[in-house]
């Protein structure tokens, strides 16, 4: 097994625990959720990764973020932090 097949394998299992707070949680409705909240420039801004700078679609960010675990870690923590906001407002 490769370092990232390990990587890969390690973040599966941390979601698989119930007191993770993604768990459940599928990354497009991560995605469509931060869109809707902050759209792709400002998503750019926050984390300025490609996906989200040049021509940022949905697919072509559920592809790169699911293959880059740095990425997805940057969004997941966006997510977290945003999810407590929202709450906060609501």
């Amino acid at each position: 097994m490769t370092h990232s097949q390990n990587d890969t394998k390690n973040t599966n299992d941390q979601r698989n625990h119930p007191k993770d707070p993604l768990h459940g949680i599928p990354l497009k409705e991560i995605v469509i959720q931060l869109e809707a909240s902050y759209g792709w420039n400002k998503l750019a801004e926050l984390i300025p990764i490609n996906c989200f700078k040049s021509n940022p679609t949905l697919k072509s960010s559920l592809t790169f973020l699911r293959k880059t675990p740095w990425a997805r870690t940057k969004v997941e923590a966006l997510y977290l932090k945003s999810k407590q906001n929202w709450r906060k407002y609501k």
